[in-house]
């Protein structure tokens, strides 16, 4: 696959449900009639054809459209696929008027669908899977960006405790408890491999651990411009998915993984490396720190080559995850054959970034 073209393609819209990941349509109707106030079949299903770990579907009605995601079938690693996390914080955001899907219903009760799911609000507009956003002005290319690092900066401002999040993860020491978890999983996952990019990062990252580690706000782990939903016409973010990382952890980290976009090839994931960005109206990843900085309060971050290192150190462990995934047979999407492909590219980057930093 090649260009963010087939990447759009391979993401956007809809499939018939793939084998493997269908599910008793009865069942949930049913528990939707008791649990989804105003439902009214019938109700058909498609599944969504982007999403790497926990499968997605788009529920029809004559009425309207849901959106359904659930824990993938199989054998699970520990702790991964929490959707009754991610219904948990977009509960909580929507309520404080951040921009997220209204969750209607969450299922524990895996006699249903077979795995625990829950459902919410379809949000109808524009996905931006090429990070150099064509199709739009210079001027409303600028103003994305823009809104996009207002979305990010109003996040980690938000208090957790207030939206009743004070135990949605564990404040402070959040580098090295993140390092201790992506490492395990990269070491335990003797299908997907090992490789020595990784390995010394690995050990460049475990001992030279930032001052500051105590900073805590909510983040969402995986804050790319792909994952958010813009209205149709105006440069403004209605909706944030996919939460699956999200917890309380250290705001700076999760910046610098949205501004990773700046260093990162298109071909891997969004992204603008070899990009005029300057003729494009972006602005470049100095001013964009700057913006985030104003925006926040913080006195700049002096951290940031770190969290930068951190970030593609994370983005390769969970292409090695996919990889894994892929090789028992429980990948959720047809994309997740080309993040292995690139795996190795990307885990030569991540080691870069530790070089830039000082490595």
């Amino acid at each position: 696959m090649n260009g963010q073209g087939t990447v759009a393609e391979a993401n956007s819209g809809t499939t018939p449900v793939r084998e493997g990941y269908a599910f008793d349509e009865a069942a949930l109707a049913g528990w939707m009639a008791k649990n989804v106030e105003g439902f009214s079949g019938p109700l058909s299903i498609e599944q969504f054809k982007g999403g790497q770990s926990n499968p997605t579907y788009k529920l029809i009605t004559p009425g309207r459209s849901y959106v359904l995601r659930r824990k993938p079938p199989g054998q699970l690693l520990k702790g991964a696929h929490a959707v009754e996390r991610e219904a948990r914080v977009l509960t909580a955001l929507h309520g404080e008027g951040f921009p997220v899907a209204k969750v209607y219903g969450l299922c524990t009760d895996e006699n249903v669908i077979g795995t625990w799911f829950y459902v919410m609000e379809m949000v109808e507009g524009r996905i931006f899977w090429d990070a150099t956003v064509p199709g739009v002005s210079s001027a409303e290319r600028a103003a994305i960006f823009d809104a996009m690092n207002a979305t990010i900066a109003k996040l980690h401002t938000l208090d957790f405790n207030a939206l009743g999040l004070g135990d949605y993860g564990k404040p402070g020491n959040y580098f090295a408890r993140q390092i201790g978890r992506w490492s395990k999983q990269y070491f335990d996952d003797d299908l997907a491999g090992r490789d020595p990019n990784m390995d010394r990062l690995i050990a460049w990252l475990e001992t030279n651990l930032p001052e500051g580690d105590e900073a805590a706000s909510i983040i969402h782990g995986d804050f790319r411009i792909d994952n958010m939903i813009f209205h149709p016409t105006e440069p403004r973010v209605l909706a944030v998915l996919d939460w699956e990382l999200s917890t309380l952890g250290h705001p700076g980290a999760d910046f610098a993984y949205n501004a990773m976009m700046y260093r990162m090839p298109p071909h891997i994931v969004a992204g603008l490396s070899g990009t005029d960005i300057a003729a494009l109206g972006i602005p470049d990843e100095n001013a964009y720190l700057e913006a985030y900085c104003c925006r926040t309060g913080a006195q700049g971050m002096p951290g940031y080559p770190y969290y930068m290192a951190f970030n593609f150190f994370r983005l390769a462990a969970i292409f090695h995850g996919i990889k894994g995934r892929v090789m028992r047979g429980t990948a959720a999407s047809t994309q997740a054959s080309q993040r292995v492909k690139v795996l190795p590219e990307l885990m030569e980057l991540a080691w870069q970034q530790a070089v830039i930093a000082g490595a």
